[in-house]
């Protein structure tokens, strides 16, 4: 969650907290190794980051600041906990999980945002229209890695989050050769002709260096049959063609809505980034 490392390390200057971390897990557990939460001296700030909710956080919290209220000129030393979420919570999950609480200030800033930030998935967004802008949105909170492209200049709204940087490329397939290796591409631009010229270079790509995650394109199953025969006369293969994926968006889902159906691409896109064993831990 870039979001919540950003508002964490923000309040740590203001607030000291105590640093909750899942280490390890056994069996059925609510959040995964690695995933966080800060609790803070100062009631007004909350919490940022979550371990998974429930009784499990509410009791880990609870310590947190009593460790707090004992905090005076020294830290208090970093402890460790194994918690059996069933019989110590009454909670069904079964399993157990280690977790380590520190106390951290804001002295720890610089080494807390090398260890907590989360690994981006490099993703490549071409087309800057209202499907476009609503991806983006979606994919605020979560590990990716977002190069917004379009070749219309002057096209992107401000105040974008942290993880996207943006791109002006006319011709706009010529952006493809310099997508990062293991990225994600999303192909949804104003003009067909440029999807096209887009998939065609992503293949091209894959042919030479076989090295994107996914290719994604916006349409119909009518307009994948006609880029299909167009992609074909220009010496692409059954077999490579298959690596794209249209229509876009988890089956069964069938709104038009901008927003419905970037929540249906980026289900779609964490699927095939987990399959491929890549980022799981959103934390």
């Amino acid at each position: 969650m870039p979001g919540e490392l950003e508002t964490f390390l923000l309040h740590l200057t203001r607030s000291r907290a105590v640093l909750v971390t899942v280490e390890q897990t056994r069996g059925s557990a609510p959040r995964e190794a690695g995933a966080w939460m800060a609790v803070f001296d100062d009631a007004t700030r909350g919490e940022s980051g979550t371990i998974g909710g429930g009784h499990l956080e509410w009791k880990a919290a609870q310590q947190a600041r009593e460790a707090l209220a004992r905090w005076a000129d020294t830290a208090p030393p970093v402890w460790r906990e194994v918690v059996a979420l069933g019989p110590s919570l009454g909670q069904c999950c079964g399993g157990s999980v280690v977790l380590c609480f520190e106390p951290v200030d804001a002295s720890h800033a610089a080494q807390l945002r090398d260890r907590l930030n989360p690994a981006l998935t490099p993703l490549a967004l071409f087309g800057g229209g209202h499907v476009g802008r609503a991806i983006v949105q979606a994919l605020a909170p979560l590990p990716f890695a977002v190069h917004w492209i379009d070749s219309r200049d002057g096209l992107f709204p401000p105040d974008l989050p942290a993880q996207v940087s943006t791109e002006h490329s006319d011709p706009v397939q010529t952006a493809v050769r310099d997508v990062p290796a293991g990225a994600c591409v999303l192909v949804m631009s104003f003009s067909h002709a440029e999807d096209l010229d887009v998939v065609a270079a992503c293949l091209q790509r894959q042919r030479e260096r076989d090295d994107l995650a996914f290719i994604g394109l916006i349409g119909s199953r009518t307009k994948w049959a006609t880029f299909g025969h167009r992609l074909t006369e220009r010496g692409f293969t059954a077999a490579e063609l298959a690596r794209v994926t249209c229509p876009i968006g988890l089956p069964g889902i069938q709104s038009k809505v901008p927003a419905v159906i970037a929540a249906s691409v980026v289900a779609q896109l964490l699927m095939a980034v987990s399959a491929a064993g890549g980022v799981a831990n959103l934390s």
